[in-house]
């Protein structure tokens, strides 16, 4: 579920927050009991009962063994997310492509709360199983799905998601200097794509560019593979090319709000 924002926004009620985290752990979990929630989240018991009850009855969370799941009524939440994402249908068709056509890894990102957070996910018949799924999230300065979207996102938004940014070196090609990811914007900018070399996960390299018209960024759709058969002329040439083509025909096919 959604994160604690990094800076408040206004007044926060702390029971929803607790509802989030719980939801966050039982998520993360086989079935977690509330003794188990109590001790990760450092609530008593009965606060984590009260919580449970609630979000029981919202039909939220369900009972699996002596402990929680979330409800299939989140499954179904997901559905309407995705319908409410301008032409799903054709981010899918297009992300499937460049799977079968590459044989990697093909995916398509938005930014969200500062991150790119993962749309959808194609595997090809030779791609590297990652963690990445749809509904993940992945911090923009690290990844080239991100770096496509800020490249071309208004300045006032960049400036902020990055100002926000906590940068770490995620490997030892992650930039974690604010100057120098804007250098890469800008370059990034006038090629129209981003990449991303080993800079998230190591042995791999990607590339993405932008979904966008002139005042909007919908997101960005990526190609990835390891490093060993993506070299610098198949990344800056055939797979450069081949998602700039695929976000032209999102773009074409997508009315932008």
């Amino acid at each position: 579920m959604a994160n604690t924002p990094k800076k408040p926004t206004g007044r926060r009620i702390r029971s929803v927050e607790i509802a989030f985290t719980i939801l966050d752990a039982v998520r993360n979990h086989d079935g977690i009991g509330v003794t188990e929630l109590a001790d990760e989240l450092g609530h008593s018991k009965s606060t984590i009962h009260s919580h449970l009850q609630t979000l029981e009855s919202q039909e939220v969370i369900v009972r699996h063994g002596d402990g929680y799941r979330l409800s299939l009524q989140v499954l179904d939440m997901a559905n309407d997310v995705r319908d409410q994402i301008a032409n799903y249908d054709v981010i899918v068709d297009e992300v499937d492509e460049l799977a079968t056509e590459t044989g990697e890894i093909a995916q398509f990102g938005l930014e969200e709360h500062g991150n790119v957070s993962y749309l959808y996910k194609a595997m090809g018949n030779r791609a590297v199983e990652t963690a990445s799924r749809a509904g993940g999230k992945q911090p923009m300065y690290s990844t080239s799905l991100g770096k496509a979207i800020l490249a071309f996102l208004p300045t006032d938004r960049r400036e902020s998601i990055i100002d926000d940014a906590a940068f770490a070196s995620k490997t030892p090609n992650t930039i974690t200097d604010a100057s120098r990811l804007y250098e890469e914007l800008e370059e990034i900018s006038e090629r129209g794509y981003a990449t991303d070399d080993e800079e998230n996960i190591e042995g791999l390299r990607c590339v993405a560019a932008p979904v966008r018209n002139e005042q909007t960024v919908l997101g960005a759709i990526s190609i990835t593979g390891p490093a060993s058969r993506i070299t610098d002329d198949y990344l800056h040439g055939e797979l450069a090319e081949s998602v700039q083509r695929a976000a032209n025909v999102i773009e074409l096919n997508t009315k932008f709000s």
